[in-house]
C-alpha cells in the first residue's frame, strides 16, 4: 500500500479532546494516571490468572484485550496533548484504526462468550468441566480471529480511499466516522458495510448475552436458599456490569445517528471505551469476585512472606 497514491497528504491531524489550555497539563496527567493504572491492573489480573487461578480463562483474554486496548489509543493522545502538530502518519492513523476497531470487535465477541460460560456454569454445573474444555475454550475465543476478519475489508478499503482538502480528523484518534468524512471518493460501500458487520457483532453478541443472562437468572430466582441466590449472582455481576457499560456506550456511537456537534459528544463516549472502561475492568473484577480477590491476598500474603524471609535470611 502506497498512501501517496490515494491521498494528496501523508499525515493527518488529530484535533483531539478539546480541553482549555490552562487545564490541557492536569488533563494530561489524569490521563497518564489513568494508563499507569489501566495497565497495572489489567497486568495484575492476568498474573492473579495465570498464578493462582487458571480456570478463569476468559478472564486473562479480557485482560489482554484491554492492555492492547490501552496502548493502541492512549501512548498517541497522551503525545499529542503537550504537542503543537498533533499530526499522525497515514501508516499510523490506518494502524491505529484498524487495531482500535479490531480489538473493539473481539471484545464484543469475548463478552458473548463469557456470558455463556457463565449460563453453563450456573445452569448445568455438574457439566461444566466437560462443556467447557480446554480445546471448546480454544475454539470459543475464536474472537481475535473474528476481529481481525471482520475489521480487514472496511479498513482495507479506507487505506485505499482518495483524501483531498483537509487533513484535520475531528477526534482523539483514527476513528472511521471522521476518517470518511474527510475522503472525496465514495464512501457508500464502506458505511453499508460497517453497518452490516455493527449488526452482525454488536447485536448478535448482545443477544447471546441477553439470552445468557435471562436464563442464569430464571435458574437463579429457582433456588431456595437467600445465600444460594446471592453467591450465584455474585459470580456473574462483574461481567454484568462491564458488558452493561460497553454495550451502552457501542450502541450510542454506532447505531445512532450523529451529526455536526454530536461529535464532542462521541469523543465523550469514546474516553468511556477507550480510556475509563479498561481502568474499571480490573476493579469490578476483584471486587465482585470472590476467587479473584482471594487469589490477590494470597499474591500480597506470599509477597510479604517472601519479603519477610528474605530479612530474616540475611
Amino acid at each position: 500500500m502506497h498512501p501517496e497514491n490515494y491521498s494528496t497528504f501523508d499525515e493527518f491531524v488529530l484535533l483531539g479532546i478539546p480541553v482549555p489550555n490552562h487545564l490541557v497539563i492536569i488533563f494530561f496527567y489524569l490521563l497518564l494516571l489513568t494508563f499507569a493504572l489501566s495497565l497495572l491492573g489489567n497486568l495484575t489480573i492476568a498474573v492473579l490468572v495465570l498464578v493462582h487461578r487458571p480456570m478463569y480463562f476468559f478472564l486473562l483474554n479480557l485482560s489482554i484485550l484491554e492492555i492492547a486496548f490501552t496502548l493502541s489509543i492512549t501512548p498517541v493522545t497522551l503525545s499529542n496533548l503537550l504537542s503543537k502538530t498533533k499530526t499522525i502518519s497515514f501508516y499510523g492513523c490506518i494502524t491505529q484504526c484498524f487495531l482500535y476497531f479490531f480489538l473493539e470487535v473481539a471484545e464484543f465477541v469475548l463478552l458473548a462468550v463469557m456470558s455463556f460460560d457463565r449460563y453453563v456454569a450456573i445452569c448445568d454445573p455438574l457439566r461444566y468441566a466437560s462443556v467447557m474444555s480446554f480445546r471448546l475454550c480454544s475454539w470459543l475465543v475464536f474472537c481475535w480471529l473474528a476481529g481481525f476478519i471482520f475489521v480487514i475489508w472496511p479498513v482495507s478499503a479506507i487505506s485505499k480511499l482518495s483524501f483531498c482538502g483537509s487533513n484535520i480528523i475531528n477526534h482523539f484518534f483514527c476513528d472511521i466516522e471522521p476518517l470518511l468524512a474527510l475522503s472525496c471518493s465514495s464512501t457508500h460501500h464502506i458505511e453499508f458495510l460497517g453497518f452490516i458487520i455493527a449488526i452482525i457483532v454488536l447485536l448478535g453478541s448482545l443477544v447471546l448475552t441477553t439470552v445468557s443472562y435471562i436464563s442464569i437468572i430464571t435458574a437463579v430466582l429457582r433456588i431456595p436458599s437467600a445465600t444460594g441466590k446471592k453467591k450465584a449472582f455474585s459470580t456473574c455481576g462483574a461481567h454484568i456490569t462491564v458488558a452493561s457499560i460497553y454495550y451502552g456506550s457501542a450502541i450510542f456511537m454506532y447505531l445512532r445517528q450523529s451529526k455536526g456537534s454530536s461529535l464532542d459528544l462521541k469523543k465523550v463516549v469514546s474516553i468511556l471505551t477507550a480510556v475509563i472502561t479498561p481502568v474499571l475492568n480490573p476493579f469490578i473484577y476483584t471486587l465482585r469476585n470472590e476467587k479473584v480477590k482471594e487469589a490477590l491476598r494470597d499474591l500480597i500474603k506470599g509477597r510479604l512472606h517472601s519479603n519477610v524471609h528474605m530479612k530474616i535470611n540475611k
